[in-house]
């Protein structure tokens, strides 16, 4: 056998290997993957909190880092493994009313909600001579990764209040922190559900940052205000208004492949849902499991769910190689 026959047999070796944990977690009962949010994010908290409840119940749930809802949506539909998502409301408001896109139609025909969530507040971090929104004009604003929900967020609240940031970077919030701290960017938009982690942890009073308030009656018109209450984070000493949106937990239906499954998943939310409040994030607190979702149909087998039913295999939709939502995103608001 000549060298190189010999690295492309290592090589299969290896692809095999990486491959066989999943396939072999695949088959097995009760195993589940869920995508989140960025490691420091309450998603991914909110994640990991149901990995703990799951694990008490002889469940094994996968908690995967991601982008943010953009990415999180096209991988629900499209990647083996996922499952379940978190997403952003305006997400998926944006892929049910792009009807041009047949890609985001299939989207949105097989993507349905289990149950609404909490909210995430729309967390704009700048300098101290930034008062408001407006003050953004013509000013360097990070807006997050292009897969993330707080990319499109900002896009919408911007295009809403008619300001026009000079430049807008579609960073990280990890990049975005680093920029905004050494001063090459004046603020940065972030939708997470408050505490943050990263802003808890990472920002000091020395760092001459604040939260900006948003208050433009256009933006509150069309989305949810909230507040930020004082003491939040260490280096914020009051109140700040804000808007926020809501986050929904979401997975694909594919036949009915996952219906005792997430049928299981939601009825074990619900039961133990005092549970998830007392040992996860306070977010938890606000998680109402009977709010209306007026835009989105719900599975169908979370309401008929009997909790002695089998569990279904989980299913495996096809794979495309970019993501529609945000090839829609770039095209609605092309310069």
């Amino acid at each position: 056998m000549n060298k190189r026959a010999i690295v492309m047999v290592g090589v299969t070796m290896l692809v095999l290997a990486s491959l066989q944990p999943v396939m072999a977690a695949e088959g097995e009962p009760g195993f589940l993957g869920i995508i989140t949010g960025d490691t420091k994010s309450t998603a991914h908290q909110i994640g990991m909190d149901l990995k703990g409840l799951f694990m008490r119940n002889n469940m094994h749930l996968a908690v995967y880092p991601s982008n943010g809802s953009v990415e999180n949506i096209y991988a629900v539909y499209q990647r083996p493994g996922n499952h379940l998502g978190l997403v952003q409301s305006d997400v998926l408001a944006f892929v049910a009313k792009v009807k041009s896109d047949r890609r985001l139609r299939l989207i949105a025909n097989k993507i349905k909600w289990v149950y609404p969530l909490y909210n995430q507040e729309i967390h704009l971090l700048g300098k101290k001579e930034i008062l408001s929104l407006s003050d953004l004009d013509n000013r360097r604003v990070a807006i997050g990764h292009v897969e993330s929900g707080t990319h499109l967020t900002s896009r919408l609240i911007f295009e809403i209040a008619d300001v026009r940031p000079r430049q807008m970077l579609a960073i990280d919030n990890s990049q975005a922190l680093a920029a905004l701290k050494g001063g090459s960017i004046d603020a940065m938009l972030t939708v997470d559900g408050f505490p943050v982690e990263r802003l808890a942890l990472e920002v000091s009073p020395q760092d001459g940052l604040h939260l900006i308030p948003i208050t433009h009656d256009d933006v509150r018109a069309f989305y949810p205000v909230s507040r930020i209450p004082a003491g939040t984070y260490s280096w914020q000493a009051v109140d700040v208004d804000t808007v926020s949106v809501r986050v929904l937990l979401v997975a694909y239906d594919f036949r009915n492949r996952n219906c005792n499954t997430i049928g299981n998943v939601a009825w074990l939310i619900a039961q133990h849902l005092d549970w998830l409040r007392l040992n996860g994030h306070p977010k938890w607190h606000a998680v109402d499991l009977n709010e209306p979702v007026n835009y989105w149909e719900q599975y169908p087998c979370v309401k008929n769910y009997m909790p002695t039913a089998a569990d279904a295999n989980a299913a495996t939709p096809p794979v495309e190689k970019s993501n529609p939502v945000v090839d829609a995103i770039q095209a609605v608001f092309r310069p």
